[in-house]
């Protein structure tokens, strides 16, 4: 019976204190930067036994050198279909990894050396596909409220709609987030980098927000339950953003139909997007805006939204004398495997 190795036992453990102790308690990153650890390490794992042939017995520090860095990079470009932005995001993750594993052991400081050397993929910025509000009625008019799915799609689509949220921020979303019964209703999110934001949501929001709580929660919920919970895990476990995604993509075909507005391949970001541009539209301010976004500066609204310079001269108009003008916030009214030894999940099979 083979025997595993000192190296591979040393490895494992690092992996796991990273994911489970440091970046969640030492750095607290929040639960997305951690799952996208967990996924970055999986892939990796996935690479170096189909490809290379690694026996997770014999583990080594060179199974991170850069030159399967960079095959393994390859390999998610041609054999998993990932974009170069993907592969960036991947890279940013097992750079993050290595760096963690110098500071633990100094004879793997050169890994981390190697690994900032690897190129990143040049990548093109794509530009969101823009939804009008007869998309976005279309979309919301075809999830089938006599079903308990439909039920909970068509509330997520109002929460996502309503709030511009990242879809992460809103499956994020617990109990003791929610303020229905404040003068003005609102939610708290946790954005990036931590940041709590507060978003205001309108009666009709509000509204199925409760019929909702009622249905799918006790009357007495759990504080900490999420909001928008998997039928699997229970309260306790959020949906996925993939799910919700492969979700949007069946509305969007059935609501093409009546709208061509709306984007065959929707994806949550869509809808975000299309509030901002709404509120653009409405008159809001891009000061506004921004900070509803959870932007950290007006540059990266103003990029996001494609703004162009006409439109950005009567944006930023209606910040001149505002302690003077009154302005209507428009806002508060609008309606067995090397994954598996190394404690990661195995990734399915393309």
């Amino acid at each position: 019976m083979k025997k595993v190795t000192n190296e591979a036992l040393r490895i494992a453990k690092h992996i796991h204190d990273w994911i489970c102790v440091y970046t969640t308690s030492i750095q607290s990153c929040s639960p997305h930067t951690v799952r996208r650890h967990m996924i970055t390490l999986s892939l990796f794992a996935d690479f170096l036994e189909k490809e290379k042939g690694i026996d997770s017995l014999f583990l080594t520090g060179e199974c991170f050198s850069r030159n399967y860095i960079e095959e393994w990079i390859l390999w998610m470009k041609n054999k998993r279909g990932c974009s170069g932005e993907t592969c960036n995001v991947r890279l940013t993750s097992i750079r993050a990894f290595l760096k963690y594993l110098a500071g633990k052991d100094i004879s793997y400081l050169s890994l981390y050396q190697n690994a900032m050397l690897v190129p990143r993929q040049r990548v093109v910025r794509k530009k969101v596909t823009g939804m009008s509000k007869e998309a976005m009625k279309a979309l919301m008019s075809i999830p089938d409220v006599s079903t308990k799915t439909g039920q909970r799609d068509l509330v997520l689509l109002v929460v996502l709609y309503c709030t511009a949220g990242r879809i992460d921020e809103i499956l994020s979303i617990k109990i003791n987030q929610l303020h229905l019964g404040a003068n003005k209703p609102y939610i708290t999110v946790i954005g990036k980098r931590r940041k709590i934001r507060t978003l205001y949501i309108l009666p009709k929001a509000v509204a199925h927000l409760k019929k909702y709580l009622k249905d799918f929660h006790s009357t007495e919920p759990n504080p900490d339950a999420y909001l928008f919970y998997s039928k699997n895990k229970g309260v306790m476990g959020k949906m996925t953003p993939e799910g919700v995604n492969q979700q949007l993509k069946k509305y969007a075909a059935l609501a093409y139909r009546i709208c061509s507005d709306v984007p065959i391949n929707l994806h949550a970001h869509q809808i975000r997007h299309a509030k901002a541009s709404h509120w653009l539209e409405d008159g809001m301010n891009i000061v506004q805006i921004s900070f509803l976004l959870g932007h950290a500066n007006l540059e990266t609204t103003m990029t996001y939204l494609d703004i162009t310079t006409e439109q950005e001269s009567k944006a930023l108009a209606t910040l001149e004398d505002e302690d003077k003008q009154d302005i209507p916030k428009k806002w508060k009214t609008d309606p067995d495997s090397l994954a598996s030894f190394l404690g990661l999940n195995k990734i399915a099979k393309k």
